[in-house]
């Protein structure tokens, strides 16, 4: 019998296009969110409800400035009078630091490149906006400073970036101040200059393939019934640094800090746990999950409403999305139930 993971609640942020200046796009943050939506809401692995009431998708048009707050503001509400309610933070996108001031911005799609300070969503701004998120378990997964989307070669060329601005990851003074509270956990996927590489065979970035297979239970037991907090930096401590070595022979080490008990993140197989037959074949499924997300979702991505107000065409898009996420679902509890 499938159980549901009641208490999950998510906020999910690929940028995807920068509208303002398309060279900043990133494509790839939004295969990174469709992907974490699809198996998050899978009633056969993490099952979420699926439902936009535990669970928001931000990109392009809907990842705007205003757009992230309102998607914070909503967790807020969502969560606060859930007991013993998991929220999870995911951004994929940009992240730029300012060397005049110190402070570190996270871009959001309708950032204005002559005015980052003011368009931008300042990790102080960010910072507080979750420090007003009171439930006890809360998981934040910072996935920035991503090498150019389409990179064939290690040989390749930056984005040019306004002066004094540098693109690294999450700074660890900011971290300190993000895991303030009880019950946070921070999760990046690099550190300091090191870049988000792209995973060459699944098209997502190396980081998000390997927290999918995480949540599938790459990192857990036999018997094991949920995912944790310590299953997955176990499994993405040795596999994003591995597997960046291998493809690009680069450098990416993940980091981790929290104040916060290992408290579950998703279920396993809705609920049914870990088996010595699926553990054998999570990380083959994982890609083949991957490419069925793909195969029904990116081509959605190119239709979405234009507007610039985060209003209908927020909605269009969720609307969108949402139908996309219960393709890739019926396909995999077929494929499951097989």
């Amino acid at each position: 019998m499938l159980h549901t993971f009641g208490e999950g609640y998510a906020l999910l942020i690929g940028v995807g296009r920068c509208l303002n200046f398309e060279s900043w796009s990133l494509p790839v943050t939004v295969k990174d969110a469709q992907a974490l939506a699809a198996i998050l809401t899978d009633p056969n692995l993490c099952a979420y409800p699926e439902n936009e009431q535990h669970l928001r998708l931000l990109h392009n048009e809907s990842a705007s400035r205003q757009g992230i707050l309102d998607g914070l503001n909503w967790l807020k509400l969502a969560t606060q009078e859930a007991d013993n309610s998991t929220a999870i933070i995911y951004f994929s996108g940009h992240g730029w630091l300012d060397e005049k001031d110190g402070q570190y911005y996270l871009i959001p799609s309708d950032v204005k490149p002559f005015n980052i300070a003011r368009s931008a969503l300042s990790a102080q701004e960010f910072i507080l906006r979750l420090q007003k998120i009171r439930t006890r378990r809360i998981l934040i997964i910072i996935d920035s400073c991503h090498a150019e989307e389409m990179a064939t070669s290690k040989n390749i060329s930056e984005p040019e970036l306004p002066p004094a601005y540098k693109s690294v990851s999450f700074p660890q003074q900011w971290i300190e101040s993000l895991k303030e509270g009880e019950g946070r956990a921070v999760f990046t996927s690099s550190r300091g200059f090191e870049k988000s590489w792209i995973h060459q065979e699944a098209g997502l970035s190396i980081y998000t393939y390997h927290l999918l297979e995480a949540l599938r239970g790459a990192g857990n037991v036999v018997g094991d019934m949920a995912v944790h907090l310590s299953n997955m930096m176990d499994y993405l401590s040795h596999t994003v640094p591995r597997t960046a070595k291998v493809q690009w022979e680069a450098a990416q080490t993940p980091f981790f800090d929290l104040s916060a008990e290992n408290f579950p993140i998703a279920l396993l197989y809705g609920g049914k746990g870990m088996t010595e037959r699926l553990q054998a074949n999570v990380r083959s499924e994982t890609l083949q999950f991957i490419q069925r997300v793909m195969a029904v979702g990116f081509s959605v991505v190119e239709d979405v409403s234009q507007t610039h107000d985060g209003g209908a065409g927020a909605q269009m898009i969720e609307a969108k999305d949402n139908s996309v996420i219960r393709g890739v679902v019926q396909q995999s509890r077929k494929i499951n139930n097989q």
